[in-house]
């Protein structure tokens, strides 16, 4: 056990309290090396930063990629947090009623053409905070305006969906 919680850079102290007096991160560093305990190829990462601010995030984040190229773990990591999921992800899945509707390399969904994008991808893209600085060398959070989120029932994001990729499709076949 000493040595999980070593792995996940927790102090061996840490074992003794109850659950009630770890934070946030603590916890999930904890989870974490529970999973680790069965030593797993695979860990399924539910929102583990979605609770946590974002300086202990982004140190779950590093942790998780120290642990993946030291264990050669595998994750599948599940946000609504894009950027998280471009920070950890070699490939992202956005998934809108139960359907795919993107698929690709994390840089994919970094950069324009976002009309191209299923209107839920695009969403979750232009959630995303960006820093502006201003002439006068301060530096702004700019919270996009988001609009409204498309309808969410089954038969709109199929239809979307396929509308979407026979778009695809004749986009890939005109490039060939």
């Amino acid at each position: 056990m000493l040595e999980l919680l070593d792995l996940v850079k927790l102090p061996a102290l840490i074992a003794k309290p109850q659950p009630g007096g770890l934070s946030g991160g603590q916890k999930q560093r904890v989870n974490l090396a529970r999973a680790l305990a069965a030593k797993p190829e695979l860990i399924l990462c539910d929102e583990v930063t979605s609770a946590l601010d974002t300086v202990v995030g982004a140190a779950i984040l590093e942790l998780l990629a120290e642990l993946r190229r030291e264990l050669n773990v595998s994750y599948m990591f599940i946000s609504h947090d894009i950027s998280t999921g471009r920070a950890i992800c070699d490939e992202v899945i956005v998934l809108y009623a139960g359907q795919c509707v993107e698929a690709g390399q994390r840089d994919a969904l970094s950069h324009p053409p976002y009309h191209s994008y299923h209107p839920y991808t695009g969403l979750l893209v232009d959630s995303v905070p960006e820093l502006q600085c201003n002439p006068a060398g301060s530096i702004r959070v700019a919270r996009p305006r988001l609009p409204r989120c498309p309808r969410s029932d089954r038969k709109a994001a199929r239809t979307n969906c396929a509308s979407v990729r026979a778009a695809r499709r004749a986009s890939t076949a005109s490039a060939m």
